[in-house]
């Protein structure tokens, strides 16, 4: 009888922690991400905090998918295959302006890259070596490339006449090659990818030249988090949550991006480690820890940059509407000042 009375007991035991464990999964608020591209390098400040469980922590179960451009990013989040995602603000606008009347436009809640990554590269024996030595010359880059499509912004900060560039197609992967050989002059992309595709393709960095948007007059923000306007009213604790996870994982891939390497390296077992490394660090000094985060605060906007950036993208692109910069951006849910203060010295 005790031995019955016993395993009764444990059997009871095992019942209650199965329907507790069960419990608190249910209570869990399932979250998927849409990054913006592969597992690369930056992919680590949202890596970091799923191998850390500080999603976990805040009651989620995030998912991070990877992704294949900032376009498509948006595009998942509006259709609701995706809750939320990692996308060029750019990209958002661009949606907003020519989808006015679409039933779930996507928002962004969060600023990551508070200056673009976009950038102009040229070799130094082209003789170009500020934005004016442009002036007729052949650029190349994808037709959806980011940097390519701000370009207009570009050129009028610096006077050139769009007229007198003129532009050669091609897909991602033939860009920087196509630079390396001479079929184009110059070339648009970000600074932490188009650097190391030349570098692999034997430039040394002594031979290439960088005109990053944001050192020559271009103020645009670079990628924000966003979501879908369905489940930021469905679930405005998730989205807050989510938040808060992430910017305890920015933190510290910010204060170790060598040792946050690993978390991608866990998602993408063949990538090159050193230059991921080195990817995520260009990244952080050229878009994250600026001194324009630094002056606006991590994660935030400035409401007067983000007018003016509505404007340059609704011409620039030409979109179908003018873009209203308050329909794009909700910063209600940002963590605590305090909190977010993460960018170091």
């Amino acid at each position: 009888m005790r031995f019955r009375s016993t395993t009764s007991r444990l059997a009871g035991l095992v019942l209650a922690t199965l329907i507790g464990a069960s419990a608190a999964q249910a209570q869990e608020t399932k979250i998927k991400f849409q990054l913006d591209w592969r597992f690369e390098g930056p992919a680590a400040l949202f890596l970091a905090g799923k191998a850390k469980n500080y999603y976990q922590q805040e009651k989620l179960d995030v998912t991070i998918d990877a992704g294949n451009g900032s376009g498509n990013a948006v595009n998942r989040v509006a259709s609701g295959a995706y809750d939320m995602g990692f996308a060029d603000l750019a990209a958002l606008m661009e949606f907003h302006g020519n989808n006015p009347t679409a039933p779930n436009k996507p928002v962004a809640v969060m600023m990551v890259y508070n200056n673009t990554p976009a950038a102009v590269f040229a070799l130094k024996k082209s003789g170009i070596k500020l934005p004016a030595d442009l002036v007729g010359k052949k650029l190349g880059a994808p037709v959806f490339d980011a940097g390519r499509k701000a370009f207009p912004i570009f050129a009028k900060a610096n006077g050139i006449d769009l007229t007198k560039v003129s532009w050669v197609s091609m897909d991602p992967p033939l860009r920087e090659t196509m630079l390396a050989k001479g079929d184009v002059d110059a070339i648009t992309g970000f600074s932490f990818t188009s650097l190391l595709n030349l570098n692999a393709r034997g430039v040394k960095d002594e031979d290439i030249v960088m005109l990053p948007y944001p050192q020559f007059g271009v103020k645009l923000y670079g990628n924000a988090i966003i979501t879908s306007e369905a489940f930021l009213k469905k679930n405005p604790e998730a989205v807050k949550a989510f938040l808060r996870a992430f910017t305890k994982s920015a933190r510290d891939v910010i204060a170790d991006p060598d040792g946050a390497i690993k978390f991608v390296k866990e998602r993408d077992a063949i990538i090159d480690e050193a230059l991921e490394k080195r990817r995520l660090k260009l990244a952080i000094s050229g878009s994250i820890a600026t001194a324009d985060a630094r002056a606006e605060g991590f994660g935030e906007v400035r409401g007067p940059r983000l007018s003016l950036m509505a404007s340059q993208v609704a011409d620039a692109f030409a979109t179908k509407d003018r873009i209203n910069p308050d329909k794009i951006w909700d910063g209600s849910f940002l963590p605590a000042k305090d909190a977010r203060n993460i960018l170091g010295k």
